[in-house]
């Protein structure tokens, strides 16, 4: 009933007004199933969706009211990724290990420094390609209800096991919800129906039949994923992580799941730590430390 009231409304636009680039806002705009179909269903050609879509979007709005209608600014600004939450020094990370080193010995974890992104994407891609579950922590916080590279937990997506595995260790969800694929935004024809980028993991689309068991964990019963398309100037070290897999595995995506348990994704690096301790989690890149569970 939703769809068929959303493409009918949609339709009534582009009808009215013969535009093909669609912006949609709103909670319904978070209807990532819905949002796929818009390029089968519709006319429209190109489709913007803010990270943000639901109620936390008014804030943009409200933003944007004061920088154009009050200051006079230009109109001028994209929102091409939703890196704008905090960020924190490599001195505010080793100050939370420090504090949390009993802890983690008592774990058997090992920590070691990797200053080197090639050397440190190298790594942990190895750690992902091995079968490990891994906590990736870096940069500013995405903005948004969805984990798109910066405060992720990062796993095999070959690997059929692998939601049964997070879910036991971690995730504690539902069966039948699905976990999702970031994949290098060069890469996306040959994985996914329908070549539009979408970094924001807002839109559903058909994985291409034989690409389905290639990546069976971030595969829909329905042979669909909710993707999230990573492009290397919005995300350089992601982007780095996926394609040190890809070189690794031929496979140019990984699983990307929120990094939390049963909590608001994780913000700051004491509470990338405290998840990474009380599951079973096996490695947390934080920033530049590397730690393994032994």
């Amino acid at each position: 009933m939703y769809e068929e009231a959303f493409f009918h409304l949609l339709n009534y636009v582009y009808d009215k007004t013969k535009i093909s680039v669609l912006c949609l806002a709103g909670g319904c705009a978070m209807n990532s199933v819905a949002n796929g179909k818009i390029f089968d269903k519709t006319p429209f050609q190109e489709v913007y969706i803010q990270a943000a879509a639901g109620d936390a979007g008014g804030a943009i709005g409200a933003a944007y009211y004061v920088w154009h209608q009050i200051l006079n600014e230009p109109r001028n600004f994209v929102m091409e990724h939703a890196y704008w939450g905090p960020q924190f020094s490599e001195a505010e990370i080793g100050k939370e290990l420090r504090a949390k080193s009993i802890e983690l010995e008592k774990m058997g974890c090992a920590i070691e420094k990797i200053e080197n992104h090639d050397e440190l994407c190298k790594k942990t891609a190895r750690e992902i390609a091995d079968g490990n579950v891994v906590g990736w922590f870096q940069g500013r916080m995405e903005w948004g209800p969805r984990a798109l590279g910066n405060r992720s937990i990062v796993v095999d997506p070959r690997r059929a096991e692998m939601k049964d595995v997070l879910n036991a260790r971690i995730k504690r969800r539902e069966p039948f919800r699905p976990f999702a694929p970031s994949i290098l935004l060069e890469k996306i024809g040959e994985y996914f129906e329908k070549d539009y980028p979408d970094p924001f993991m807002i839109k559903v689309y058909p994985v291409r039949p034989e690409k389905k068991a290639v990546i069976p964990a971030v595969t829909h019963v329905d042979g669909t994923g909710r993707l999230q398309t990573v492009r290397r100037e919005d995300n350089p070290l992601y982007w780095q992580l996926i394609k040190e897999f890809e070189n690794l595995t031929g496979v140019p995506v990984v699983l990307n799941t929120s990094f939390n348990e049963n909590e608001p994704i994780v913000c700051t690096p004491r509470e990338a730590l405290d998840c990474f301790l009380r599951t079973k989690m096996d490695v947390l890149v934080l920033g530049n430390f590397f730690i393994k569970r032994n």
